[in-house]
């Protein structure tokens, strides 16, 4: 069995000297055994522990929740690979369909193919992030919450292909107009924005099984405002823009509100 110095497994893995010490430090990775010349040595059962935590930091766990995985009585490495690699092989037939979708869109806007709009979406929406929304939801809202997620669920998928495509372009429509209009200068509690705000709500409701009343509305701004894949999504489209339209979602809600 090969034996690392803390240099030599920083090497081999592709990650600096000062991250293993900070393992080290937190009990996340602790070397085979420390030399009388306080050198860290790891050996097999380290370096595979160390693939674990890579592994897991690319799918998304924070140190805290890998620590709590890997030290759980019940944890079972061949397991745990298994069903990493059933993931990523997913996540790859998701990235390649996506890849292809681009590719065609590519060749539609140059004019070299024709596509159908059915298949502008093909690969871009993963299961796995719908359902990690919808996890994240009822934690922070309660199991009350599950029953409408689940009737707008059906909802939506109650569309056709050419339905939906044409409700996302809408929505893209939309988004882009409030989005210039924030870079033209316009506060969030603009009045002015009132139409476009409106329109806005008025595509979510569309979007759900019950009534888009503006506290409803107030409450899914708060949501773009708390999870860090709306504002993630907002700021690609400009910057600010992911605390600048939960703003105005707000403000328009709070003016409904005072004219009732």
């Amino acid at each position: 069995m090969e034996i690392y110095t803390v240099s030599e497994l920083a090497e081999l893995a592709g990650i600096s000297v000062r991250t293993l010490h900070h393992y080290d430090e937190i009990g996340l990775l602790r070397p085979a055994r420390v030399g009388d010349n306080r050198y860290r040595y790891y050996g097999e059962e380290e370096l595979l522990r160390l693939q674990q935590i890579l592994i897991h930091r690319e799918l998304g766990l924070s140190l805290g929740e890998i620590s709590a995985v890997l030290d759980d009585p019940a944890f079972d490495r061949l397991e745990s690979l298994i069903k990493q690699r059933d993931r990523l092989e997913a996540e790859a037939g998701r990235h390649r369909r996506m890849l292809k979708t681009i590719d065609r869109t590519i060749a539609k806007l140059k004019g070299e193919k024709a596509m159908k709009d059915t298949d502008l979406y093909s690969g871009v929406v993963s299961p796995q992030k719908q359902a990690e929304y919808e996890s994240w939801l009822i934690e922070r809202y309660g199991e009350n919450i599950r029953g409408e997620i689940e009737a707008n669920t059906v909802k939506t998928q109650s569309m056709s292909p050419t339905d939906h495509a044409g409700l996302m372009q809408e929505l893209k429509e939309i988004e882009d107009a409030l989005a210039q209009a924030m870079q033209d200068g316009a506060p969030p509690q603009a009045r002015s924005l009132d139409p476009l705000i409106e329109r806005h709500r008025s595509w979510v409701a569309r979007t759900w099984s019950k009534p888009c009343t503006p506290d409803a509305y107030a409450n899914l701004a708060n949501l773009y405002e708390a999870h860090a894949d709306f504002v993630e999504r907002y700021e690609a489209i400009a910057k600010g823009f992911g605390a600048w339209l939960p703003a105005a979602m707000q403000s328009w809600a709070k003016r409904q509100e005072q004219t009732c």
